[in-house]
């Protein structure tokens, strides 16, 4: 079925199940409009099969494409269908027209609401000139520049697991329906809550860092994804959060101009001698430092690997080939 023949049948829905006329029109409309991206998405290869989302999933958004009012000097948003404006801490100021609003609630019940704003600003130009770092990111540090400089893994879930699994075990205890249930599952969201938002600050705070100081990063194109089904490591990946450090660091690059390059996943950085180029077959994951038999140069792992990142990305763009 299209999104206009689903769209067509809401009048019928409405009469039948009176709850929707009670959200706004617009919204009902979204949603399917959603259900129709998320499908396409999936025809063409680009996602997997959408999955159902249950009212008692804790994490719900909706969005408003127009008829809502912004009141910036009285920190109010007045929504569709609602009767009062809702009081709002507005994190920043904006000019501009507004276009889709998304409200969205937190699995501790927290509501926030996300504006799209059509400001008429260009995005930059992105020049290539300029200064260029190598990334090779890991699980024991962070990240490891070809600087020579070592980022330390914060490691935020680990820290926090004592006392999840202390949670989580009381939460396990407590009688289904129950009164207790429900607030000792607020206890453990709002700890999940804690480790996330320590997870995007530290993230942020770095991409805001290297895309300030740099002009092209390069990065090694992972597959994340065949990555977490090693279950001695699983855990460890993902908690160190490799795929959305890395669509923070895409997204602050386009709004500056800046460069984001990502060479193959199957070239051997790690094996490669950044001085002589000599191919180092016989280094294991455990070797965490090696001497070049050719000339003599005693490499850190990590560190060897961040400056052919980066040396692989320069000579395919000084070459005119794909890196």
């Amino acid at each position: 079925m299209s999104k206009n023949e689903l769209k067509n049948m809401l009048p019928d829905l409405k009469a039948q199940y009176n709850w929707l006329k009670d959200v706004n029109s617009q919204s009902l409309q979204s949603s399917i409009d959603n259900l129709d991206n998320a499908f396409q998405k999936f025809f063409r290869k680009e996602a997997e099969y959408p999955a159902f989302k249950s009212k008692d999933n804790p994490v719900q958004s909706f969005q408003i494409p127009q008829h809502y009012v912004v009141d910036l000097g009285k920190g109010t948003v007045k929504l569709p269908k609602v009767k009062e404006p809702i009081k709002v801490k507005f994190h920043r100021r904006f000019d501009g027209e507004t276009r889709t609003a998304t409200v969205s609630r937190t699995p501790t019940g927290k509501y926030f609401i996300s504006i799209l704003v059509e400001d008429g600003r260009e995005i930059p130009e992105k020049v290539s000139s300029g200064p260029s770092i190598g990334i090779d990111v890991g699980i024991s540090h962070f990240a490891i520049l070809s600087t020579g400089e070592k980022i330390e893994n914060p490691r935020h879930l680990k820290k926090s697991m004592a006392k999840l699994k202390a949670e989580q075990r009381a939460l396990s205890r407590k009688k289904k329906e129950s009164g207790n249930r429900k607030k000792q599952k607020l206890v453990v969201a709002k700890l999940h809550e804690k480790i996330t938002n320590q997870r995007n600050d530290f993230q942020h705070k770095l991409s805001n860092r290297l895309v300030n100081e740099n002009q092209v990063i390069v990065l090694e194109d992972m597959s994340i994804k065949g990555m977490v089904r090693n279950h001695c490591l699983a855990q460890a990946i993902s908690d160190v959060a490799w795929g959305n450090f890395i669509m923070k660091l895409k997204y602050k690059a386009e709004w500056c101009g800046k460069i984001i390059q990502q060479i193959g996943r199957f070239v051997p950085s790690s094996k490669l001698c950044s001085i002589c180029g000599y191919k180092n077959a016989d280094l294991t994951l455990k070797d965490r430092s090696w001497e070049c038999p050719s000339c003599h140069t005693k490499h850190d792992r990590d560190i060897n690997a961040a400056i052919n990142i980066l040396n692989i990305a320069l000579n395919n763009t000084a070459a005119g080939t794909a890196v």
